[in-house]
């Protein structure tokens, strides 16, 4: 574990700690979805509005003297005053956001120079502003590239930073860049200089367009305005308006005191007002409308200009009681104000908790967590009280954040899973790309759902976040509870979800990560195309029926493979039960049919075929030829002379030695087993570019593909059990150079033959041999991926 050193004496941490005893064994750690509310601070306001008969403001002088204190004291907590800023009540820092985006104007030259401009990583209510904002040309800048305005020269050409001289206003249009104090994502705290110097010199970079025309500015300047969204930063930190000077400030006040909701704060700046311009009005917004002439006069005051409707105007009162209990608990100190002591604490705690995590390793000495933040933990200007991470496996692969919410719903800690709609930081601290993303929606991921990993990759991690009243020893539990579950396996966690009871959202979680079976394909011709299963498939005592029943011989008797005819992977045989065929289909040529049974011939008579010799894994074959007009065309197909179809003469194989095997054309074993999770794995490990996962797992062509919560597992199984067939593991797979054909253009690579080898000492080996050694022993003779799954492991039973 890491140090740390409280904020708190010992009689504020005592108080603090009776004020939130309803929290009892739960550890709460999603400060920045929302913090807790005292318990005295609900008594206090109940108490308030069962005392005072509060009336509409309209109505009532007491209740609208109530809100112009409440907008007093927002501005003293924020070091400014109504000199400087207008407060406009609004219901959080969404809608603050809206107004900015509906109401900003861009100037009369809009269209050619005034722009929107947004930091990537920022909450989706900014991203929303792209859809209101009333002008054409709209920019996504990194992080990085705000940052680059730090070290603009005070001597920058105008022309190029779009600054002009404020006697130049008139003839400017105006931008809008919007971005976050704070990240929600990782915590990182944008250092607030950058707003003075966005103002002062205009943007050092435009970054990347999303939407307008090619041409940057059209030769018209700009004034520059900075809306910051400030609703996860003050919710742990002090916002000093007298030191930086937004032009607009967004808050969610439910975040700073846990209580009231539905109540947050639009601070416009004096430059703010004057280009921020409403057209809709409604209640009391104006001095006087008239409904049989469009004639209306808004109301002079800036605020109520914004505010349509009767406030919440009960919520807002409550807030002086919110900031009174604040500083109560966290009272101020000659050095700092309440909310930097908060913010110390909080930040004290991250960096613990960080600390704490990232000593965590695997018994092989890999590391248990990938943190996402930008700086580290060192400097508290640039970090708050945030941890995001994703939990590894100890071969490096993803666990998913679902699995993590389940366990940590068994053992009462509330943590934050997800995007926590911040989908610019997820994408950038997860390095998807767009492809990434847009497969990710395709395969069914939407916003707050639990599909947590597409094709291996996360959609998203795991976030830890602090308030005042969070407390060492639950952070100690948080962080025990990762080290103890996540250092075990994957079973176990799996038994532990299903032992306790789980929230209604998390239910499904548990049954998502039993081991299942996802696609049965069987090979009909031997080295050519899979055909995939869709329902369930009859089993023989080789196999799977029609399993590699079939192959191509050369005019030697020699069975051809993909090692020497790569394009026998193009040959796509399909299996019509219902017509008794297998259709052959090959690019560019006709189809071909051939008798599933050799006595079903066309017209009903009886094929003649000749028996024939050919060897197999230095196995004797016998076969049966199934017909001139086949060979023909096969040969036609592979451009090779003289080639035949077999089809394996019932069940005999032998040996050299004259023992009968009972198995079908494939190489060693009746069936062979692959883990999508192992080749997810496998793909993310190999260095070229990669190729869809199912073209990585159809190179290792398997006629059963599982999934497991995590990789190689398979390596551990002794026994599987599929419905009511039971199959025993016969070992590994021992691969060759036929993994490295692309079984979807017949191309070969080195990979991942070559990755294979690297990662595994030299050991090629990959998937594992399964045999059922009696079919009329078996409870059932057909296999269906519907089936349930249970898996005995070679040191211990495990059922999932």
């Amino acid at each position: 574990m890491g140090e740390f050193q409280d904020v708190f004496l010992p009689d504020e941490a005592k108080a603090i700690r009776n004020e939130f005893l309803r929290i009892k064994d739960n550890i709460y750690l999603d400060h920045a979805g929302t913090t807790l509310y005292p318990e005295s601070l609900i008594d206090i306001s109940s108490e308030m509005l069962k005392k005072h008969l509060f009336c509409n403001p309209h109505t009532s002088k007491l209740t609208g003297d109530l809100i112009d204190q409440a907008r007093y004291r927002i501005l003293q907590h924020f070091n400014t005053d109504a000199s400087e800023y207008a407060v406009v009540f609004v219901a959080n820092a969404t809608a603050a956001l809206k107004i900015v985006g509906e109401c900003f104007d861009f100037g009369e030259n809009a269209n050619n120079g005034g722009a929107f401009y947004y930091c990537q990583e920022n909450h989706t209510s900014v991203l929303g502003m792209r859809e209101l904002v009333r002008t054409n040309r709209l920019h996504v800048l990194t992080k990085d590239e705000i940052l680059k305005n730090l070290n603009i020269s005070k001597n920058i050409d105008i022309e190029k930073s779009g600054a002009l001289s404020d006697d130049d206003d008139q003839m400017k249009s105006n931008s809008l860049i919007a971005f976050s104090a704070q990240c929600n994502f990782s915590g990182y705290k944008m250092p607030l200089d950058t707003i003075k110097s966005i103002q002062k010199h205009g943007l050092a970079v435009r970054g990347t367009k999303i939407r307008g025309d090619e041409q940057q500015d059209n030769g018209v300047a700009n004034n520059f305005y900075v809306c910051l969204d400030c609703a996860s930063f003050v919710a742990t930190n002090l916002l000093d308006l007298r030191k930086y000077k937004p032009d607009f400030c967004c808050i969610s006040f439910y975040k700073m005191f846990g209580f009231p909701t539905g109540v947050g704060a639009l601070l416009v700046s004096k430059r703010g007002q004057s280009v921020l311009h409403k057209q809709y009005y409604g209640g009391g917004t104006v001095n006087t409308a008239m409904s049989r002439q469009d004639f209306h006069q808004k109301r002079p005051n800036f605020s109520t200009r914004f505010e349509d409707g009767t406030l919440q105007f009960l919520t807002i009162v409550a807030l002086l009681d919110s900031f009174r209990a604040l500083e109560r608990l966290v009272p101020p100190t000659n050095e700092q104000l309440s909310v930097q002591r908060i913010s110390l604490h909080v930040y004290r705690l991250a960096k613990y908790c960080y600390e704490s995590l990232a000593s965590l390793q695997h018994s092989n000495g890999a590391k248990l967590i990938k943190f996402y933040n930008h700086n580290g933990y060192e400097d508290i200007t640039l970090q708050g009280g945030i941890v995001t991470f994703n939990v590894l496996h100890d071969n490096g692969t993803y666990v998913g954040f679902a699995e993590v919410a389940c366990i940590a719903a068994v053992h009462n800690v509330l943590i934050r899973t997800g995007c926590f709609c911040n989908p610019g930081a997820c994408q950038w601290f997860l390095h998807l790309s767009n492809g990434d993303i847009r497969k990710q929606f395709e395969a069914g991921h939407v916003c707050s759902d639990y599909t947590d990993l597409v094709d291996g990759l996360p959609t998203g991690a795991v976030r830890m976040s602090f308030g005042y009243m969070t407390r060492i020893e639950d952070v100690d539990k948080a962080v025990t509870m990762i080290r103890d579950c996540y250092r075990t396996t994957a079973a176990e966690r799996l038994r532990i979800m299903e032992s306790k009871k789980l929230p209604d959202a998390l239910r499904q979680i548990p049954k998502r990560l039993r081991p299942k079976l996802k696609r049965i394909c069987i090979y009909p011709i031997k080295s050519c195309s899979a055909f995939e299963v869709a329902t369930e498939w009859a089993l023989t005592n080789t196999g799977l029926k029609y399993d590699r029943n079939w192959m191509i011989v050369d005019v030697n008797g020699m069975a051809l493979t993909q090692k020497h005819y790569t394009r026998l992977c193009l040959l796509k045989p399909i299996i019509n039960l219902d017509k008794g065929v297998l259709e052959l289909r090959f690019p560019n040529m006709r189809t071909m049919q051939v008798p599933l049974e050799m006595e079903d011939a066309k017209l009903g008579k009886r094929v003649e075929s000749t028996f024939c010799q050919t060897k197999v894994c230095n196995d004797l074959v016998e076969g049966l030829d199934c017909g001139e007009e086949v060979g023909a065309w096969l040969s036609d197909c592979l451009e090779t002379s003289a080639l035949r179809l077999l089809r394996q003469n019932a069940e005999r194989r032998r040996t050299p030695d004259g023992v009968t095997k009972d198995i079908s054309l494939a190489n060693q074993g009746q069936f062979l087993l692959v883990n999508s999770t192992s080749v997810r794995w496998l793909a993310h490990k190999v260095e070229v570019e990669r190729e869809p996962l199912e073209h990585t797992i159809d190179r290792f062509r398997a006629n059963l593909i599982m999934e497991t919560a995590s990789a190689f597992e398979e390596n551990e199984f002794e026994e599987i059990s599929v419905g009511g067939v039971n199959f025993k593991v016969d070992g590994f797979c021992t691969r060759c150079q036929m993994i490295c054909i692309n079984q979807h253009n017949g191309q070969k690579t080195n990979e991942p033959l070559r990755t294979i080898a690297r990662e595994f000492g030299g050991k090629i080996r990959f998937g594992v041999y399964l045999s059922i050694q009696d079919l009329s022993q078996q409870k059932s003779s057909i296999i269906s991926c519907s089936e349930k799954v249970i898996i005995k492991k070679k040191l211990k039973s495990m059922q999932y």
